[in-house]
């Protein structure tokens, strides 16, 4: 019997040690029996832009409608909706508890309308750089993770690249001194051009500067536009979240003019995973159904991806 219980106790002994030495070589999370999620589900606030300008939805109304009629716990914002009060700290905590109140996360704010950070004069660029410093502070605030910007200029592809790269870079340093990401959307322009918003990304050389790729805004001119697919392939590896573009929808539940199952392929091939913000903006039906349709859409993405 002794014979036995100790030829079992080197059988467990040699198993246990094999089950060490794979673990060198294994994922941890395999032991663990853990997952790494593939996105988490956000809803951008232009989604509800018309409600918000017609004055039916307040900015700090916003956290509590996403929470409670869409099932939504992540938020993005739209600096115009601040209505001026980005720098006003009572307003801000307002907005705050609101969040923590309803459980909601501030993921980021979307900048528009503070100059271009790719001017080609030097000192309108400083000044939309400085521009910039309030929302960074006010997202910081907030809990947010970062803020969207443009890349924006007049003049050839170059000479707005390099004052992009200046602009950009200069933002980034501020943004790493409050840990909040500066993250540049295809949003029209040279930015619409996934190789040269690629080629910025390489050029600032920053973690805290990033992208935030929009799966349908991919036009650069009137009569030119990017291969949205190769797009979001350049732009994924620098991206700090993803913006899922809606406009109209077939029986199916499917965007009628991007394919979703190409787009989050081409994302889960890169082995990327983050927030995806819903940003329904088409006009076929209202911006409540929209975004559940598109809610919808991205948990059949997460079933087949995920």
């Amino acid at each position: 019997m002794e014979t036995k219980n100790r030829r079992g106790f080197i059988r467990d002994l040699s198993l246990l040690s094999a089950a060490a030495g794979l673990s060198t070589v294994l994922p941890l999370d395999l032991f663990a029996g853990e997952k790494k999620e593939f996105f988490k589900i956000s809803l951008a606030q232009w989604s509800l832009h018309k409600t918000l300008f017609a004055g039916k939805l307040k900015n700090i109304d916003f956290p509590t409608k996403a929470k409670k009629e869409f099932g939504i716990d992540i938020v993005e914002y739209v600096s115009p909706f601040f209505d001026k009060k980005e720098s006003d700290k009572t307003y801000l905590k307002d907005l705050l508890d609101r969040t923590k109140s309803e459980g909601v996360q501030n993921h980021l704010i979307m900048i528009d309308g503070q100059g271009n950070l790719g001017d080609s004069d030097e000192n309108a660029r400083t000044k939309a750089v400085e521009n910039h410093y309030k929302w960074v502070e006010a997202a910081k605030f907030l809990g947010c993770k970062s803020i969207r910007v443009n890349a924006a200029g007049k003049g050839t592809e170059e000479e707005v690249k390099t004052a992009v790269v200046d602009g950009l870079g200069r933002l980034a340093a501020f943004g790493k001194d409050h840990k909040i990401n500066i993250i540049v959307e295809n949003h029209g322009g040279y930015s619409s051009n996934g190789k040269w918003l690629s080629s910025v990304m390489k050029q600032v050389n920053n973690t805290y500067c990033g992208t935030l790729p929009d799966l349908g805004n991919f036009r650069i001119s009137a009569d030119q536009e990017y291969d949205k697919y190769l797009g979001v392939q350049e732009l994924i590896p620098y991206a700090k979240g993803v913006s899922a573009k809606t406009n109209n929808f077939n029986e199916q539940g499917e965007d009628t003019g991007i394919d979703y199952h190409k787009m989050f392929k081409i994302i889960k091939d890169a082995k990327w995973s983050g927030i995806v913000g819903i940003e329904y903006e088409g006009n076929a039906i209202s911006e409540d159904e929209g975004i559940r349709k598109t809610k919808a859409l991205l948990d059949k993405m997460l079933q087949q991806y995920g």
